[in-house]
């Protein structure tokens, strides 16, 4: 916990995957009540464990509550929101082998491609709305 109050999840920092194919858009997970910030939009991810890079974090995560499968993306960029305490990275990767999402967790309501242009007007996540504007502009 900040000392400002903010809880965050994971004692190793947390990651997502920002799945990005060229004809569908941005892979978005509708978040259950019960979870951080439900009821919003965000990217597939978590918690990290001990030892575990961001990115193989964001992978394992994405695996586990959308189904992607291995070698269905190709790592681009990763973009690091450090606060010192804890750590979140998006994980960037185009998709080079198309697949459908599966819910395979409790954690998802939904699973939908978005075009990029409209993922704006999804109720997002805080943490992920606060850092869209910057991530949109690095995928051109």
């Amino acid at each position: 916990m900040a000392e400002t109050g903010e809880k965050y999840w994971g004692r190793f920092g947390a990651a997502g995957l920002l799945a990005v194919d060229a004809q569908r858009g941005i892979l978005l997970q509708h978040r259950v009540s019960w979870s951080h910030f439900g009821g919003t939009w965000g990217l597939p991810g978590g918690a990290l464990h001990e030892g575990e890079s961001a990115v193989d974090g964001a992978l394992r995560e994405a695996t586990e509550e959308a189904g992607i499968p291995d070698g269905a993306v190709e790592v681009r960029f990763t973009s690091v929101l450090d606060l010192k305490i804890w750590s979140y990275t998006t994980v960037v990767a185009d998709v080079v082998e198309p697949f459908t999402p599966v819910i395979s967790d409790p954690e998802s309501v939904a699973l939908e491609w978005v075009p990029v242009d409209e993922v704006v007007d999804r109720p997002l996540h805080p943490g992920f709305a606060a850092s869209w504007p910057s991530l949109r502009a690095e995928l051109d």
